[in-house]
């Protein structure tokens, strides 16, 4: 491996030397700040109904990749990601799914000088170690609903996860971008918007809320592996309903997108 020393790739891949890769992107420009180079882990415990990689749902449907090729490719980038605070964000389906992979690749980025990011759902935030976090500049949280039943509703999995690994990034001071899709006649209820609107201004270091307009774009995927898709028949919300929701949040004080 060209840009480590012995010492440091021994370091790294002592938190494991290959994982599961869905795809990656050497040009991002929507999961986190500036140009990132953004790796898709394979396998996710979540079945939203709106998920527009379900490709991305098993680590069956990924390719084994060495953490040092990764890397190794990573560098080759570093001119590009470092303008405007970009670097690496890993995200998925759910990079926690491989915890040892995903901290290599983070702690991989940092000895390069990159800014980090985590896109998760924080389901499986506990496997999130103190020492992963440390590695991590900035977490994408991604908050599918506010309501206990709606998230059970439209992620399959409880929510009490994800709130709780918001708290522990709050605790810490970890800088957090939250989502939230916008689904009419799912996740368009304002009194739920407005509760996760306050639960969010509550926390440390909330930097933006991204408001996030359903698509399907991702519905042939769908089609392609035989799932049934619910949503065939949801239209995507109006900019006016796009607006109305991020007014909510603004409302609290939170910056939004």
């Amino acid at each position: 491996m060209r840009m480590f020393a012995n010492n440091e790739l021994d370091a790294l891949l002592e938190y494991g030397d290959s994982g599961y890769v869905h795809s990656v992107e050497t040009g991002g420009t929507v999961d986190g700040p500036g140009l990132r180079y953004v790796v898709f882990t394979a396998g996710c415990p979540l079945r939203c109904l709106y998920c527009h990689n379900p490709d991305a749902m098993h680590r069956k449907y990924g390719h084994v990749m060495r953490v040092d090729d990764l890397l190794d490719d990573i560098a080759t980038y570093i001119p590009y990601l470092k303008r405007g605070s970009g670097g690496l964000t890993v995200s998925g389906g759910e990079p926690l799914v491989q915890p040892a992979f995903t901290h290599a690749l983070l702690r991989g980025a940092k000895i390069l000088g990159l800014h980090t990011a985590l896109d998760t759902s924080g389901f499986l935030g506990a496997r999130a170690s103190d020492a992963m976090l440390a590695d991590i500049d900035l977490v994408l949280l991604d908050v599918k609903a506010f309501a206990p039943a709606t998230y059970q509703r439209v992620t399959g999995v409880s929510l009490k996860p994800t709130f709780d690994f918001a708290r522990r990034l709050s605790g810490l001071g970890k800088s957090m971008w939250i989502r939230y899709v916008l689904v009419p006649g799912l996740t368009d209820n304002l009194a739920e918007i407005e509760g996760l609107a306050d639960f969010a201004a509550g926390l440390d270091a909330v930097q933006r809320v991204e408001v996030l307009p359903f698509h399907k774009m991702g519905e042939w995927k769908w089609e392609q592996l035989s799932l049934p898709y619910q949503l065939k028949d949801t239209p995507p919300p109006s900019l006016e309903q796009v607006d109305e929701v991020r007014s909510v949040f603004r409302s609290r004080g939170l910056t939004t997108a």
